[in-house]
């Protein structure tokens, strides 16, 4: 773990369920072709979805599809949850039903102080609970990005997607897993050697490109006088709108994104859970089992290093294909993490750490109508 290199490269022996698959013999009967299918679909959403980095082309991706969704119809009992084909489709919801958390998701307390002082704010308090002296080594933290979308909690039990839930007051959300379900970066099944029981927390976006081009069309169908549409105002009110769509069929049209930041509940190492001594080594066994973590995730050292990382990525802000309002520090040591423990239901040990606003609330004072040379009014503010 280092600024230099956050993320080692992915030691593809522990991605069986995303290495490329062997080609299917022509003899293969239809549970081994189904299964073959799934393999070969799961990777190649892997690589165009999390990697972006595609093998095939959309056509050839389509058939293969369609091949599986045509032995499955034949074949009912080859249908499995963690078929790609279960990505889209099911019945539609009347209401969302309740999901108890099993581990809290709490929020992170949030530094309104946007400059440099706010990050060594931090730093001071975090040595101060320690009881460190000047003398002592720099605190190792984790930076990341503070997303601008929703919180989502993913169980996973067995390797296969269970449940899908939102934050809702942090001790209840709501269950959108028909709706999460649809969004190619989330994986329906995980490779060999995951924890049973495995929670893993993070944002669901949309990005601003996926935004622009959903309010064109959008604006199309206005235009086409479908009633009951609308534009959206930002991205994240976009996505927070699709994942809570009763009918996953609309959800699906929604470019939806996702990035991973944290776990819940995960089996003890006495039950085959993972023996994390860091919060980095967490998020690289999430990134090796095929959930997307973002390339800005670094670790730095002390006041200097969140300063360094808070004023990079402020630079960097306006070029990232999606929204952010700061950034998160965390202490790196998990060890450290649970002695720090919590306060107000707000952990110790990690802090928000916001940037400027870049809107505000204003007043309109008047609004002026223009008349054009054809006639056509138009409203100014």
């Amino acid at each position: 773990c280092s600024p230099e290199h956050p993320h080692p490269t992915r030691p593809m022996s522990t991605l069986d369920l995303f290495a490329e698959p062997p080609a299917a013999p022509d003899a293969a009967g239809p549970a081994q072709r189904a299964a073959q299918l799934r393999a070969q679909l799961h990777h190649h959403a892997h690589q165009y979805y999390t990697l972006d980095a595609p093998e095939i082309p959309d056509a050839e991706y389509d058939r293969l599809f369609r091949e599986l969704q045509a032995i499955e119809a034949e074949h009912p009992e080859l249908l499995s949850p963690d078929s790609p084909t279960q990505r889209v489709g099911g019945a539609v919801l009347d209401a969302f039903a309740p999901v108890r958390h099993a581990v809290p998701m709490l929020s992170i307390r949030t530094e309104t102080d946007t400059e440099a002082s706010g990050a060594q704010t931090f730093d001071a308090r975090i040595r101060r609970e320690l009881k460190l002296q000047d003398s002592d080594p720099p605190v190792r933290y984790v930076a990341e990005l503070k997303f601008d979308g929703l919180a989502m909690s993913l169980r996973y039990e067995n390797g296969l997607l269970v449940q899908a839930a939102t934050r809702g007051d942090g001790e209840t959300g709501e269950d959108v897993t028909h709706n999460v379900r649809t969004i190619g970066q989330i994986p329906l099944a995980l490779p060999e050697g995951v924890p049973p029981v495995l929670e893993v927390r993070g944002e669901v976006y949309m990005r601003r490109d996926d935004f622009e081009a959903l309010n064109a069309r959008q604006r199309q169908r206005i235009a086409a006088g479908i009633k009951g549409e609308k534009t959206f105002v930002n991205p994240r009110n976009a996505a927070a709108g699709a994942v809570r769509q009763l009918d996953p069929a609309i959800a699906a049209q929604r470019p939806l994104s996702f990035f991973a930041y944290g776990v819940g509940e995960v089996s003890d190492p006495a039950q085959g859970g993972p023996a994390w001594e860091t919060h980095h080594d967490m998020l690289m066994s999430l990134r090796d089992w095929g959930f997307p973590v973002a390339e800005q995730t670094a670790c730095v050292q002390g006041a200097a290093g969140l300063v360094d990382f808070h004023q990079r990525i402020g630079m960097q802000r306006d070029l990232l294909p999606f929204d952010i309002d700061g950034v998160v520090y965390k202490v790196n040591n998990l060890g450290l993490q649970a002695q720090l423990g919590f306060v107000t239901r707000e952990p110790r040990w990690a802090v928000a750490h916001k940037y400027p606003a870049q809107e505000a609330l204003t007043v309109v004072q008047a609004i002026e109508v223009q008349v054009g040379r054809t006639g056509k009014l138009t409203p100014v503010a």
